[in-house]
């Protein structure tokens, strides 16, 4: 986590970089024999295009064609794995969130004191975010939709419950042990640190502009990353 704070990677990005970066990885040779022979790989493909242009566009502004042509693939395939545009659009809000899951998961966080590990979980919500602005712009689309295909997918509903359970061990550990009150909902909890974290990469760029303040250098983003931990162990404290 501290060479993520030493060397921040750019917030946003441009679509454009993204776009060559995905026709890169898919123009390799043999990327035909590829794609008949290793679904998998394909389908991994897909998902990591389909994600840029879902976050760039949203589910109305992104195109099936322009997702088929960056992937060197067929809408036919893209239909053929993910049955359609709203199909691959879940599997991408799915893919987002067992990513960010699957790495809270390696913490560990049961094997350190509570504080610390609250202040890992913390530490690794602000970086992750940092580091993938994608996911922010996908839960930001899904919220204009009302959360209405994250509500059909019953696999991210299941990929949220470990956390839930993390931050609940976390949080009842640090009461027993007298260093956290004993009044706070773990829910709540992982609300104001997600609340915190997000913030931190959706509003950056507006906030900035207002305040005339660059938030991207490396002691900005470090002095960030800090208070954020702080806000969320004082806020525990008895």
């Amino acid at each position: 986590m501290n060479e993520m704070v030493q060397n921040p990677p750019s917030a946003l990005g441009t679509r454009a970089t993204r776009q060559r970066a995905a026709r890169d990885a898919a123009a390799t040779p043999g990327a035909d024999r590829v794609r008949v022979n290793d679904p998998d790989r394909t389908m991994a493909n897909i998902l990591q295009v389909a994600t840029a242009e879902f976050a760039d566009k949203g589910l109305a502004g992104a195109r099936i064609d322009e997702i088929a042509a960056l992937t060197s693939t067929s809408k036919r395939m893209i239909y053929y794995y993910f049955g359609s545009k709203e199909g691959l659009y879940v599997a991408v809000l799915e893919d987002a969130y067992r990513r960010i899951r699957r790495i809270e998961s390696e913490l560990h966080l049961e094997d350190l004191a509570p504080e610390q590990a609250l202040r890992t979980l913390v530490g690794f919500t602000v970086d992750y975010q940092l580091a993938n602005p994608d996911f922010i712009r996908l839960v930001m689309n899904e919220n204009m939709h009302r959360g209405e295909f994250i509500s059909r997918s019953t696999t991210i509903q299941e990929l949220n419950i470990p956390v839930i359970h993390a931050v609940r061990d976390v949080y009842q550990r640090g009461v027993a042990a007298g260093v956290f009150r004993p009044d706070v909902d773990p829910v709540d909890l992982h609300m104001s640190i997600s609340a915190l974290c997000f913030f931190n990469v959706a509003n950056r760029h507006t906030f900035g502009a207002i305040f005339k303040r660059s938030l991207d250098t490396p002691a900005a983003t470090a002095q960030r990353r800090e208070s954020i931990i702080e806000m969320i162990v004082r806020f525990l404290r008895p």
